[in-house]
C-alpha cells in the first residue's frame, strides 16, 4: 500500500519533516516515491511552517494513497481543500 507520511529531518532538538509518498513496508526515513511538501513544527515569526503541493496530493489520493494520521491533521490544518472521502480512509483514521 502507498501511504503520505511524515519522514524526519533536522537535527537533535530542531525537528524538521518532509512530507513523503512511500510504500508503507519502508522505513520511515527510508526510501520514497515523491516529496509533496514539508512541515516545520518550531517555525518562528514570518517562516513558513507548512507547504503541501495541492495537486500533487489530490493525485496521490486519488490513485489510492492513504493519508496517515498525522498528515490528515496537518491538511485539514492547514485549510487544504483536497477531497479525502470517509470511504478512502482506514476505519482508526475515519473515526478520529
Amino acid at each position: 500500500m502507498v501511504v503520505i507520511r511524515l519522514s524526519r529531518g533536522g537535527s537533535k532538538h530542531r525537528p524538521f519533516f518532509n512530507i513523503v509518498v512511500a510504500d508503507k513496508r519502508v522505513r520511515r526515513d527510508g526510501r520514497f516515491i515523491e516529496r509533496i511538501g514539508f512541515y516545520n513544527p518550531i517555525a518562528k515569526g514570518g517562516e513558513e511552517g507548512l507547504r503541501i503541493v495541492q495537486d500533487r496530493l489530490t493525485h496521490w489520493v486519488s490513485v489510492g494513497a492513504q493519508p496517515s494520521p498525522t498528515v490528515l491533521r496537518l491538511i485539514k490544518q492547514g485549510g487544504a481543500s483536497v477531497a479525502v472521502s470517509a470511504a478512502e480512509l482506514p476505519a482508526d483514521v475515519a473515526a478520529a
